[in-house]
């Protein structure tokens, strides 16, 4: 039988609370594991915590982990459906999706090797819109509190699909976490769909198709889909995936933007209604505008206007007012002319780059629809007008405020009788525009019949709040409704009289429309409801190319209890890892408590597998096994590179009163080469029956055995890390070792060394002292 394992002992820790999910990351010394309250801890190898995500919700529990391959990003499903996307490097949630039914699974598939030649669509994920857009300015005036679970950045790094496994058998498809590219149900492809369990489906190596592994009725078979679109359109789909996630972020930008321009008009209108607002709702409407009219036409004021501008408002409060209202409008001007105008001519660059894909039919034909493309920008372009309209609305408010302020503080000195500065002194010009604003600032009421008079007076329901000084022009902008004073055409204008003229013109499509009704809210979700369509293509296209290609019958299953819940019971363990070197795509899973199959796919292009099936049990002839090794049972299992499978067993015969051990095996998988079998993938599979389990102790230098004290729950390793780390008693107890040591010391000392300093340094940038020292 083989040595014992070549393992050492790093370090363990008595958790404060259940561990239900590990994972190591693919270059760091950074460890992930969730716990029942739902939180997600964040640790490195020698116990010291980064960060701690809080947990989504009440009663929330983490289903599934996965680091994207050499990033410091995690992907987390939680039982209530969501699925975020976790920086360690910063400890923010970078990203948020919300699904119907409870998570299985999550993770990131391998990078995407698109292949570029000649032949084929040279995809260049490089941003060129750096190149010619300016750089959005940070938005500084909102509380990061306060910003919803929505898209905020995407994952730098190496291109890759993030694949999300619903419980009920759906699975979804997104490229860059950005782009819904496809997604299949498996229950339409199986026999029984009352006794269905997936539990897990993974991309190929060339990530052009899937291997689903499910229960169907009582068989453990795989699911093998083709996809016709990924395979042909992989280089397309990233450049459309890339400005897909440039959209996202445009769009969460103009809705913090949105957010902002509603918080600064709210101040405008707090300060307003300090004593300006409140003193004209005292009045009876229309008086307002009587009375200032008389005050700036001849000079008399009235003794409510008097008593208003000296007893409740005075000059100096008034300056005070008028300071705070002009920089609100500062502000508001700002937002609208920087943040807002700068992502609206972002949003329509992205989406003129995808319309000019479309017309490349050859390569988008079953991606991008051009009518629909042509249709976002459009929906774009009159967003932009809106934006414009909206500036050019408190610019023209901000003028009049700026002379209202001037012609009160003007006023307020005349009737003190004190000096009056030159620069108040209104121009001619100045003071006709003051006259209008005035007029304006109480709108004529429309003309109404007396019936409907007489029924306002018998409603117990009062009528709606007339707005003072006519700041409506700019809020109504803010609200989800239609304009109650839409924008007024200037006869100046060329083209607005033209369009006037000529219906015609405001229906074609070769020009941007521009609604004068619709609010700032309004157009924007138009905008967004076409930019939605514009990936629904994608979406249908891939999800309807999947078709099943081979069933392979792995084995039988116990049948289901009446009233049995599946989805609470893992039958089956497995794992997947896919092998660059011999071009081929790896899985393990465990078909009994006793037996397991490893998988192997040829992704050469000679359509075969090779089927390796192992038993803990000793064989007909296998002798000198230790009495221990005699009666186990998988715990569970995972790929520690592309030569080795460790494997987490328990005893299965302990006696009254002894603690239960476990074992953990390093399996050679290339010491069990000569035990497998080799099958041709067709449209029917069945290895159940072609093949026969061999027993791990007779396999020459196939196992080496490692005891552990106690009940083990849970594996974790890395190749690349070399490392492992078990959860035992009741998963409240993590144990962490280091492989492969059979190396000098020194150079065992180095290694350790090397992969404790390899983690960001920024990782740690904010890490308290006292956390840093820990253990």
């Amino acid at each position: 039988m083989a040595q014992t394992s070549s393992m050492k002992l790093l370090g363990a820790r008595n958790m404060s609370c259940i561990v239900e999910r590990m994972e190591w990351n693919n270059k760091m010394d950074l460890i992930a594991y969730g716990t029942e309250k739902g939180e997600v801890v964040i640790q490195r190898l020698n116990w010291q915590k980064i960060v701690t995500f809080p947990t989504p919700g009440e009663d929330v529990r983490v289903r599934s982990l996965s680091w994207q391959m050499d990033e410091t990003l995690l992907a987390v499903g939680y039982s209530n459906g969501k699925v975020a996307l976790l920086d360690a490097e910063s400890g923010t949630i970078i990203s948020g999706l919300i699904y119907e039914d409870d998570i299985k699974k999550v993770y990131f598939s391998k990078a995407i090797n698109s292949k570029e030649n000649l032949g084929t669509y040279t995809c260049n994920v490089k941003d060129k819109h750096r190149k010619f857009l300016p750089k959005l300015q940070p938005m500084t005036n909102i509380d990061p509190c306060l910003k919803t679970l929505d898209q905020k950045s995407f994952p730098k790094g190496s291109p890759c699909f993030l694949v999300v496994i619903m419980r009920s058998g759906k699975v979804h498809l997104l490229l860059l976490g950005a782009l819904q590219a496809g997604s299949i149900d498996l229950t339409q492809h199986i026999l029984h769909p009352q006794e269905f369990d997936v539990y897990d489906v993974r991309m190929n190596g060339d990530c052009n198709a899937i291997y689903a592994l499910l229960r169907d009725g009582q068989e453990l078979i795989l699911l093998h889909f083709q996809n016709q679109v990924l395979q042909d359109c992989m280089a397309p789909m990233l450049e459309l995936a890339t400005h897909c996630a440039h959209i996202l972020e445009t769009k969460n930008y103009i809705n913090d933007t949105q957010q902002c321009l509603t918080e600064a008009w709210e101040t405008v209108q707090l300060e307003m209604d300090n004593k300006l607002t409140r003193y004209a709702n005292s009045q009876p409407y229309g008086v307002i505008s009587a009375h200032f009219l008389e005050l700036h036409v001849f000079g008399f004021a009235t003794f409510e206007v008097e008593e208003f501008l000296f007893e409740t408002l005075s000059e100096k409060g008034f300056k005070k007012i008028a300071n705070s209202v002009d920089l609100s409008l500062s502000n508001l001007q700002s937002l609208v002319f920087k943040q807002l105008n700068g992502a609206a001519i972002n949003m329509f660059y992205f989406l003129n780059t995808i319309a000019g894909f479309g017309r490349m039919s050859h390569f988008f034909e079953s991606l991008i629809s051009p009518d629909v493309a042509n249709e976002a920008m459009r929906a774009c372009g009159a967003f932009v007008l809106k934006v414009h309209e909206l500036q050019r609305t408190i610019d023209t408010l901000a003028y009049d405020m700026k002379l209202f302020h001037a012609w009160m503080i003007f006023t307020i000195l005349r009737l003190s009788h004190q000096e009056i500065p030159d620069d108040l002194v209104l121009t001619e010009e100045e003071n006709i525009a003051m006259a209008d604003f005035i007029c304006a600032m109480e709108p004529e009421l429309d003309d109404r019949s007396d019936d409907e008079d007489e029924l306002d007076s018998q409603s117990e329901t009062p009528p709606p709040a007339r707005s003072k000084f006519n700041l409506e022009r700019v809020g109504q902008y803010l609200d989800n409704a239609y304009l109650t004073q839409p924008y007024p055409r200037d006869p100046t204008q060329l083209w607005e009289e033209m369009v006037t003229e000529n219906e015609c013109l405001s229906h074609c499509k070769l020009f941007v429309p521009h609604d004068t009704n619709l609010s700032l809210v309004q157009q924007r979700d138009k905008m967004f409801n076409a930019i939605d369509a514009v990936f629904h293509k994608p979406t249908e296209s891939i999800s309807g190319s999947f078709k099943v290609s081979s069933t392979v019958i792995c084995n039988d299953l116990p049948p289901m209890e009446p009233g049995e819940d599946l989805r609470d019971k893992d039958i089956v363990t497995c794992s997947y890892y896919v092998n660059e070197a011999a071009r081929s795509d790896m899985l393990a899973c465990t078909i009994s408590g006793q037996e397991a199959m490893i998988l192997e796919f040829s992704r050469a292009g000679d359509d075969s597998v090779r089927c390796t099936r192992i038993t803990l049990e000793p064989g007909l002839f296998t002798t000198s096994v230790p009495e221990d090794f005699c009666y186990l049972r998988f715990v569970d299992l995972q790929f520690y590179n592309e030569s080795s499978l460790s494997i987490l067993a328990q005893s299965i015969n302990a006696g009254p009163g002894m603690r239960p051990h476990s074992f953990f095996i390093q399996f050679s998988l290339t010491a069990a080469l000569n035990y497998s079998t080799q099958h041709r993938m067709g449209p029917l599979v069945k290895l159940s029956e072609t093949t026969m389990s061999q027993s791990i102790h007779d396999i020459v230098d196939g196992a080496a055995f490692k005891g552990l004290d106690g009940f083990s729950d849970m594996l974790a390793v890395s190749g690349s890390r070399k490392v492992a780390t078990v959860l035992s008693d009741r998963k409240r107890k993590m144990t962490i070792f280091e492989m492969e040591i059979e190396e000098e010391e020194d150079d065992t000392e180095m290694s350790q060394a090397s992969f404790l300093d390899i983690s960001k340094e920024s990782v740690l940038a904010g890490v308290p002292d006292a956390e840093k020292q820990e253990a």
